[in-house]
């Protein structure tokens, strides 16, 4: 499917984001970093910007960062009722929304959306990163049957006339699939942060060095990465791993390393800095990525941005977009039973290849040099200004400034 522009009326003077977690927290990945350097983007440019989201253990219940208002209250569950209570209460003027008045509205659909239409008579735009069906298991048997029944049902059916935006093509056709038609579903992909100036690591010149740049979750599937250590270590590779990124999944993560008996090619270095990050992206070979389900897969591009080639599952829907496979990095099938064999094969085959691994590396650093948070908050915006204005945009869209007119049909 082809690239186009979407033709754009003036940005909202007003929006307001709806999101069940914020970047900064301790669970907080990808998904929130796109709608928070797209709404910087929008306060950068004028718009006042509200994002209400879930607090946590030492985080504000209000504080402006990067122009953008955050409005925090609630847990995992109760962030849900406690966001649609402040937009009622903000219209009749009281409590943290007093005196906001959206011209439009983004719910962030992470598996269960906020239905904001029901406290606002704004235009709602529903974004969705990606189907969550693979997820919903490790809720448990109750909570995740809930969770697919509102995905899968209850979500396409309430948002019948609504706007969607996601990510990528892969995740637009789970929408499709789910009965959300395709003239209502706009896929804007993700920019990139620029690199910042740091002071490059030490070469390690006695062993290969391979990362992870993930939340630790289930769904992550960092076991596979840990697996791949094991199996090219039994090859008498000497390679060495870098985990970064945290999550309630860790200590898991550190047994399992101990069981594979590679504590010493591990290491769980957790949150870091951007600087730090983009160190050690930059001293890897290969960024491996085993999610089972990924909407876009935001640190394939930080990784690219470094030369560096992402492995990544087919089975993940989103990685078949952000990774061109043979082009930009390596995808395998992922199949049940021999995941981390195939992954450790590509790794293996990568490792003893420096020119394949150069290759694909330029080519995805150049693929990746034009994407911008400006270019993406452009493209979004277009979104959003077509669904105050009562139409709808469909199929990829990008900046004004690069292309020719989007597919817009009148909302009905």
């Amino acid at each position: 499917m082809s690239s186009h522009t979407a033709s754009t009326g003036p940005l909202p003077e007003q929006v307001l984001l709806l999101c069940w977690r914020d970047s900064d927290h301790p669970q907080g990945g990808g998904s929130e970093r796109y709608l928070e350097r797209v709404g910087a983007e929008f306060a950068r440019r004028g718009a006042r910007v509200t994002l209400r989201t879930a607090g946590y253990p030492g985080a504000a219940r209000t504080e402006v960062r990067d122009g953008i208002t955050i409005s925090r209250g609630g847990g995992r569950l109760s962030v849900y009722p406690r966001a649609l209570g402040a937009m009622v209460a903000g219209r009749l003027g009281v409590g943290p929304l007093a005196g906001l008045a959206p011209d439009v509205v983004i719910d962030t659909q992470n598996g269960i959306p906020f239905f904001a239409a029901a406290a606002t008579r704004a235009p709602v735009v529903v974004l969705v990163h990606h189907c969550h069906r693979a997820q919903w298991p490790v809720a448990g048997r109750l909570l995740g049957a809930i969770g697919w029944l509102i995905e899968s049902r209850i979500s396409p059916r309430v948002h019948r006339r609504r706007q969607y935006l996601t990510v990528s093509d892969p995740s637009a056709g789970d929408l499709h699939s789910l009965g959300v038609e395709p003239e209502r579903v706009a896929i804007v992909r993700a920019g990139a942060d620029p690199v910042p100036h740091t002071t490059p690591l030490p070469v390690d010149t006695d062993r290969h060095r391979l990362v992870v740049l993930s939340r630790l979750v289930p769904h992550k599937q960092i076991e596979d990465a840990l697996e791949v250590v094991a199996h090219l270590r039994a090859r008498d590779v000497a390679v060495h791993l870098d985990v970064v990124g945290d999550g309630w999944w860790g200590d898991r993560l550190r047994e399992k390393a101990g069981e594979l008996d590679i504590v010493d090619h591990v290491t769980f270095h957790g949150h870091v800095d951007e600087a730090t990050k983009h160190q050690l992206l930059a001293r890897a070979e290969i960024h491996l990525m085993p999610s089972r389900t990924e909407g876009w897969g935001l640190a394939v591009i930080e990784a690219a941005q470094h030369a560096v080639p992402t492995i990544g599952y087919r089975t993940s829907r989103g990685l078949t977009d952000s990774v061109i496979d043979g082009v930009t990095g390596l995808l395998v099938d992922g199949s049940a039973t021999a995941r981390s064999t195939e992954l450790a094969g590509a790794a293996a085959t990568l490792l003893a290849d420096p020119e394949q691994r150069r290759t694909l590396g330029e080519a995805g650093r150049q693929r990746v040099s034009g994407w911008t948070w400006s270019a993406t908050a452009d493209a979004v915006g277009a979104v959003l200004s077509a669904a105050a204005s009562g139409r709808y945009i469909a199929g990829p869209v990008v900046s004004p400034k690069l292309g020719t007119s989007a597919s817009e049909t009148v909302a009905s």
